[in-house]
């Protein structure tokens, strides 16, 4: 089988996804081989803050910022599990380095740091994430399901996430909005 590795990129739903849970999301990639793909959705905040999360873990987040911070749905598998995307890719207790800049962490010892104001200088907290077995994304790929193109860790980190989609389709020069069928229509 033809591999292509889209590891540290962008998945971006075509407007004609309905599925409801990758409608109009952003996923990034942190793993991809042969055995599927594994990625966190980035524009899905949750009715969740960051302190909501930590309180139930017994943290107390020093900075009133971070406990503000929204919380994501990073996608469907595993929703009671809290996945930080971050960089610098520091190795945290269970820590998956996407890149030499990027990681994924799973482990309390990354949540700990953020409450205390010691943890990395970017980070998204999600519940959850988006998993595909071995062939199954290629094959939605196939199917014109998605757009992908390299991440851009700006649109991950700083751009706001009801902005992500459409700035993340822009970057491989894509205009979703001229794309979909419900232009026009609230």
């Amino acid at each position: 089988m033809n591999h292509f590795d889209l590891t540290n990129h962008f998945l971006i739903a075509m407007p004609t996804l309905a599925d409801p849970n990758f409608s109009r999301t952003v996923t990034y990639i942190c793993a991809h081989n042969d055995e599927g793909a594994m990625g966190i959705v980035i524009n899905r905040p949750l009715d969740l803050e960051l302190g909501e999360v930590l309180a139930q873990m017994e943290l107390d987040a020093h900075d009133p910022s971070v406990s503000a911070r929204p919380v994501y749905q990073g996608g469907p598998v595993h929703t009671d599990r809290g996945f930080v995307l971050h960089r610098p890719a520091r190795d945290w207790g269970s820590t998956i380095n996407v890149t030499a800049e990027v990681g994924v962490s799973t482990s309390r010892d990354i949540l700990e740091a953020i409450s205390t104001g010691d943890g990395p200088s970017d980070s998204l907290v999600a519940l959850g994430y988006a998993g595909w077995g071995a062939g199954q994304l290629e094959q939605e790929m196939a199917d014109n399901a998605w757009l992908s193109g390299p991440a851009d860790l700006a649109i991950v980190f700083e751009t706001p996430s009801e902005l992500r989609w459409e700035r993340a389709a822009s970057l491989i020069g894509v205009d979703l909005a001229a794309m979909s069928s419900d232009v026009g229509h609230a």
